[in-house]
């Protein structure tokens, strides 16, 4: 294995400027370690960590006994983090990295790319107009895929063959760099894992709300966005990142609704809503799903009792997130919310019934639904490009967690990260099963645009989505011919996609203090 870390792909970033071409280096670049991440605050959010001279890349490219690699699929790694957080590198316990691409690499003989990119107002503040576009994270990423296509032929890459894969908010801009017209031809396959552009979390609709509480905060001027843009720009990038507080107690709204920085449509990299843009991925393969619970990290957060065996919820709690959730809509949209999702309950109905009920409105409402309306327009709009669909069911490992909770947002990376072997004692059998699974559908499917094709055996046929049958696989350790499954919760994702969304929208004034 061939492994480079910290090979710059742009110049070191001016604050709330579009990324610009590295000028490249004398000598010979010394690539052993990691880069800082790009700036962020910490998670107690009192302080920051990370630097503006973020944008790099690292690279794994497995090495065959005899000969040189050649023409290998290329995997770029997008990271998660709800554009707040994160690093091309993840997490690290120990000096084990979580997005460490060597597993991946050699199981799959794929070359793994991942990188930095701007997170938080640094990355995604924007006026709404021409003064501060915005998505300057997204342009970060555009950058380091069109330097990968343009560059991996040198370490053995094919740059016709690039699949972009990530995850949460990783996936949703793996999701947005498919529909940009800005990647023609860059980006062949894509994977999408818990996000697509369609989240309601994925576009922020009122970008100028939140520029002007940060320009507030740093003693900006508000009342013309071409002077809040020039005081932002000489701001001290450490207090522009310190501006925005995301906390996550007693909130008054349920947290999804406080995901301020994230991608805007701008009318040029993003030029219009997403839904309207799946004639640009017509000819790239799309495989995208979500975890069985992918709601119950948010769901925990606005409802701590959920994880609590002895704390009761009420009704009346329900029905009360039910309306944070679908205040667009009014009385209306949270009354046939509550109903539809309810209607199993009996009169006698047990906590754990209605804790999970909980968590399914939470996952269908923030990633489910949004990702089979994508795999929907995909499979529509395309002209060559392959549609799958999953849902991944392994119970979540931690052990604070009730028994019922099911695959927890991100319990999916430590999969397909190989971590059952690259830090075997950490795991049981069964999640080396998983893990080799997905590992192999993955890199198959980045290799020929088919799970089931490539240099991996998988257990079991992937029947690819379609608008009829709309196939997906279950993922779990016991992958079997009862794993292809139909119809993914159809009654719920009809609900959301036609009669909620018919519903007429109603003016909502949300004050997030």
């Amino acid at each position: 294995m061939d492994i480079f870390k910290g090979i710059p792909f742009a110049a070191p970033t001016k604050t709330l400027e579009d990324p610009q071409p590295h000028p490249g280096w004398p000598g010979t670049l010394q690539a052993k370690e990691y880069k800082k991440r790009c700036m962020q605050s910490t998670l107690t959010q009192t302080d920051v960590r990370g630097s503006e001279d973020c944008l790099y890349l690292n690279i794994w490219v497995p090495q065959g006994k005899k000969q040189v690699s050649t023409n290998l699929p290329v995997m770029i790694w997008i990271y998660g983090g709800a554009f707040i957080w994160g690093g091309g590198q993840g997490a690290n316990f120990l000096n084990n990295y979580l997005y460490d691409g060597e597993e991946i690499a050699s199981r799959g003989k794929v070359i793994v790319v991942t990188l930095n990119y701007r997170l938080g107002p640094l990355g995604f503040l924007s006026t709404g107009d021409a003064a501060l576009p915005g998505n300057y994270g997204l342009k970060d990423q555009h950058m380091a895929i069109a330097w990968v296509k343009k560059n991996i032929r040198n370490f053995g890459g094919d740059p016709d063959n690039i699949t972009v894969f990530g995850e949460s908010a990783g996936a949703v801009s793996v999701s947005l760099q498919t529909l940009s017209p800005y990647n023609k031809g860059l980006i062949k396959r894509a994977i999408s894992q818990s996000g697509v552009g369609m989240c309601p979390w994925a576009i922020q609709k009122n970008p100028l709300y939140w520029a002007t509480k940060i320009a507030q905060k740093v003693g900006c001027p508000t009342d013309n966005t071409t002077l809040l843009a020039n005081c932002l720009r000489i701001t001290d990038p450490k207090a522009l990142t310190l501006a925005y507080h995301l906390d996550v107690l007693n909130l008054r709204y349920p947290l999804v609704h406080y995901l301020a920085f994230t991608p805007v449509v701008d009318g040029d990299f993003i030029p219009d809503l997403p839904e309207n843009l799946f004639a640009n991925s017509a000819d790239i393969d799309y495989l995208a799903g979500v975890n069985d619970m992918d709601g119950h990290f948010f769901a925990g957060i606005d409802m701590p009792a959920i994880n609590r065996p002895l704390v009761k919820i009420t009704r009346e709690e329900v029905y009360n997130l039910v309306q944070g959730l679908t205040m667009v809509k009014g009385v209306a949209g949270a009354d046939a919310t509550y109903a539809l999702y309810t209607q199993v309950w009996s009169d006698t109905v047990d906590q754990e019934v209605m804790k999970r009920t909980v968590v399914d409105l939470a996952t269908d409402y923030i990633f489910l639904v949004p990702t089979q309306q994508a795999l929907q327009l995909h499979r529509q709009n395309t002209k060559t490009g392959k549609t799958y669909s999953y849902l991944f069911s392994e119970p979540s490992r931690m052990p604070v967690y009730p028994g019922w909770v099911g695959a927890d947002h991100a319990d999916d990376l430590q999969y397909v990260f190989g971590k059952p072997f690259a830090t075997p004692l950490g795991y049981k059998p069964r999640h080396r099963k998983v893990s080799e699974a997905m590992i192999a559908y993955w890199t198959n499917f980045a290799r020929t645009g088919d799970p089931n094709k490539g240099e991996s055996k998988v257990p079991i046929a992937w029947v690819p989505y379609d608008t009829e049958n709309t196939f997906y696989l279950d993922i779990n350790h016991n992958i079997n011919y009862e794993s292809v499954k139909q119809a993914l919760r159809t009654p719920y994702v009809n609900f959301w996609s036609v009669q909620y969304r018919d519903l007429p929208d109603v003016p909502v004034t949300v004050e997030l203090e």
